[in-house]
């Protein structure tokens, strides 16, 4: 790495970038020049996506402008994606045809949907990874569902249960569907509190959604769980998690064995130091940090502090430490949510209203931060 960068990339608008942007408004680029290569202008926050389903959102309410952070930082916009890398050259391949040089780069990609292959193939099926096509295809798709709409949600996580309740709910609907949530062998809520599952549980059951403990599979044209087929299916969301894109790999930069960038405590490359990787499309390779959009956000300010010391060519020193817990707010999708602390478990129309609060008050520090409030 050269002793003072002249050029920082950054290659995703996910999370964690939006807060090195935030760094550079207030105290300035760290290096003659930067650039942000990523396929939107804005960021759909993640978190207030079963809202809009639910319809206590406007399609576009959690939406971050990152065209407009980044003209405030002075930082270069490029819309488009990565495909490849090569960090002998310092280069950047980009889906358009361009190559971008870089002394420095950060990756906040996020990962890709893997749900066609885990389930297998289906017209039904619609992965809930990458976000922007989720809302996209489920707009499209919802209000041609029938009179008496069925859907299943694969995957039994906080992102799975969350769905489950806001489609059982969704405002795009023209009647209420049914909804099953398959929460798989891994089980339902894994790495929660029991009080928390249960009062999902109890939730699940005042609304009606059915919970199958078992992996599914499309199989003939059926999607079958347990041995026992769960049709008629209209519409089949997976919240099965991310998988690792190509490139890292087939770039020559270590990955774990799942193919995501293997990252040190600083978030950077173990076997490249001028690259650093946060988010789900990086890897820890010192302790387990799940893929979770609280860890992202959390970690955005230690990469901001790392890129700004290793730009003028020193050494990182800011990590990233999870808390032993995290607060996590999940919505019910009829105005109430479930809190979830440690062993402890709330539920309510305030954890609904807390849920608001904080998550519409992230969005405002962005918007004032572009210059947009």
């Amino acid at each position: 790495m050269p002793d003072k960068a002249h050029h920082i990339c950054l290659v995703g608008g996910g999370h964690a970038h939006l807060a090195v942007l935030a760094d550079w408004i207030e105290r300035g680029l760290p290096c003659r020049s930067a650039t942000l290569l990523t396929p939107h202008p804005t960021l759909r926050y993640s978190g207030m996506v079963p809202g809009w389903v639910s319809g206590q959102y406007d399609r576009d309410a959690g939406l971050v402008d990152i065209a407009a952070l980044a003209e405030r930082a002075s930082v270069h916009l490029v819309l488009d994606r990565c495909v490849g890398l090569d960090p002998a050259k310092r280069t950047i391949a980009t889906g358009g045809g361009r190559e971008i040089a870089f002394d420095i780069a950060s990756f906040d990609t996020g990962g890709v949907g893997r749900a066609r292959k885990i389930l297998g193939d289906d017209r039904r099926l619609l992965d809930i990874r990458p976000i922007d096509r989720f809302v996209t295809e489920l707009e499209e798709r919802m209000p041609g569902l029938g009179a008496l709409p069925r859907l299943a949600v694969v995957g039994g996580g906080a992102g799975g249960v969350e769905i489950a309740f806001a489609l059982r709910n969704a405002a795009l609907a023209r009647t209420r569907p049914e909804v099953v949530l398959v929460a798989g062998s891994e089980g339902l809520l894994p790495g929660f509190a029991r009080a928390v599952r249960q009062k999902v549980i109890c939730a699940f059951a005042d609304q009606r959604i059915e919970i199958v403990m078992h992996d599914a599979r499309f199989e003939g044209g059926a999607l079958v769980a347990g041995g026992r087929s769960l049709e008629p299916l209209d519409l089949v969301v997976a919240a099965v998690g991310s998988g690792a894109p190509d490139w890292p790999g087939a770039s020559g930069l270590s990955v774990d064995e799942a193919g995501f960038i293997a990252v040190d405590r600083h978030q950077r490359s173990i076997s490249h130091p001028d690259i650093f990787a946060v988010g789900d499309v990086a890897s820890r390779q010192d302790r387990d940090v799940t893929h979770s959009g609280v860890h992202a956000v959390k970690a955005g300010p230690t990469l901001a502090a790392n890129l700004r010391v290793a730009s003028q060519g020193g050494e990182p020193k800011r990590v990233y430490s999870p808390r032993q817990a995290s607060l996590y707010l999940l919505s019910t999708g009829d105005g109430s949510a479930i809190a979830s602390y440690r062993p402890f478990a709330a539920e309510g129309r305030w954890v609904s209203k807390l849920k608001h609060r904080i998550d519409t008050r992230w969005i405002r520090k962005y918007a004032r931060l572009g210059g947009n409030l």
